[in-house]
């Protein structure tokens, strides 16, 4: 500051700003004189300057450094889906560069894909530019998330980027949303067993009533035919309903002590030639030692039986012809887990299609199939979720789309139970 052509003192203003643009300001000035240790202040007129213009390079990257000081991934899309932006976070959590992420489709980035004959429902759902909390498994971030999607309007009240926070979820939290999910499958399977018991009666009533009009019909007659495809297609509904009483459990038996190993085996005896026909190599990792439980032998072999039909059509998806990756890794030993308890974990992992992240939490849902119309009741999941649950053990699914699909299942194991070599019913079987 200076005052004719003098430099008299300092001018301090709050929060650094500059003054508005004017040409002259009455304001208190500090002098320090050479002579006098103390300052004093006076009033006068003085000049300022009107402020450079603000480099907007400058504010950008400084908009840049506190999006990037952000430690949970944040993405920036489109209503399309599209991304647009991105912080540091997100490059680290996706194991991407930046050039590799914008500009794709948001499923295929934190999702890991989609299938070509189902809809990624977060695309679906973002089209509706509408706010959303929940919780859900990101494969292509690699972990378990509360995701927020906050869309963001224009200033003609337009959205035309919506923001998505991922802050990854603590171990208590996953805790939390398994056994969430556990409560929902039980509540779905009492509401099938109701819905079975009901439907049960009266579909057996129309078969049997039916049978008694084919008995007296002219056979090759048209009424002959017409009541055949009655009882055809009741017997179907009569299928469906005792694979409902199964989800539920509603048909208990007993268990005994028995090897995970053994189950496996038998299993694989029974679909290998299958599995060779269609090119599958099945490779196993067996703990050498056995793996105890308490179960019921036929229930875990449907279980691992259905897994392995899953991988093999997820296998002749993607792979219709032969191939050197239509492979099965089926691995089972006794593990131990931070509280102490030991549990058999039996792993089975395809290189197939994978499942896209948006309907994982729903895979084991009665009647909820990833296979396109007419290749699959949506029950085989749902079946082997109710088995593995009344042996008190669990069943989850990892997977990423066009790499791999994983089903890991912990059943606790009873090392002081002595199992028997063969189940009663697999010995009579081999004795024939």
């Amino acid at each position: 500051m200076s005052k004719k052509n003098d430099a008299f003192g300092m001018l301090f203003t709050r929060s650094g700003l500059p003054f508005p643009d004017i040409t002259t300001h009455t304001i208190m000035a500090t002098t320090i004189p050479t002579d006098h240790p103390f300052a004093t202040t006076k009033s006068c007129d003085c000049h300022t300057e009107s402020p450079p213009p603000l480099n907007p390079s400058a504010h950008n990257s400084r908009g840049d450094e506190l999006f990037d000081a952000i430690q949970d991934p944040v993405l920036v899309v489109t209503p399309e889906g599209i991304i647009i932006d991105v912080n540091l976070a997100a490059i680290n959590a996706a194991r991407k560069s930046k050039a590799q992420i914008l500009g794709q489709g948001i499923c295929k980035i934190i999702h890991g894909g989609s299938s070509p004959h189902l809809q990624c429902p977060l695309e679906s759902f973002l089209h509706t530019c509408s706010p959303r909390v929940e919780e859900t498994r990101l494969p292509g971030l690699f972990g378990e998330y509360l995701l927020t999607i906050s869309p963001v309007k224009d200033s003609d009240l337009v959205v035309r980027k919506i923001i998505l926070i991922a802050r990854e979820l603590t171990s208590d939290e996953i805790l939390k949303v398994d056994s969430m999910r556990t409560a929902q499958l039980a509540a779905i399977g009492e509401l099938a067993a109701g819905v079975a018991h009901e439907v049960n009666n009266p579909i057996t009533g129309i078969i049997n009533f039916a049978q008694l009009l084919l008995d007296d019909s002219k056979k090759d007659s048209l009424q002959a035919e017409l009541l055949s495809r009655i009882i055809n297609e009741g017997e179907r509904i009569a299928f469906i309903i005792k694979n409902l009483l199964s989800f539920a459990r509603e048909d208990k038996q007993e268990n005994e002590p028995l090897d995970m190993i053994q189950v496996i085996a038998a299993s694989l005896s029974l679909v290998e030639h299958q599995f060779k026909k269609d090119g599958i190599q099945i490779r196993t990792q067996l703990s050498s030692a056995p793996c105890p439980l308490i179960g019921n032998f036929r229930q875990l072999q449907q279980v691992i039986l259905n897994l392995l039909s899953n991988s093999r059509f997820a296998l002749n998806e993607r792979y219709p012809l032969s191939s050197e990756n239509k492979k099965i890794l089926i691995t089972c030993q006794t593990v131990r887990s931070e509280d102490g308890k030991s549990w058999v974990q039996t792993s089975i992992k395809d290189q197939g299609t994978g499942i896209p992240q948006g309907i994982l939490d729903r895979i084991f849902d009665p009647f909820f199939t990833t296979k396109p119309a007419g290749q699959g009741t949506g029950l085989g999941l749902s079946i082997s979720f109710g088995i593995i649950h009344d042996h008190g053990g669990t069943i989850k699914v990892n997977s990423i789309m066009h790499q791999f699909s994983e089903m890991l299942i912990q059943i606790p194991s009873h090392p002081a139970t002595q199992p028997q070599r063969f189940p009663s019913h697999v010995t009579r079987r081999n004795k024939r």
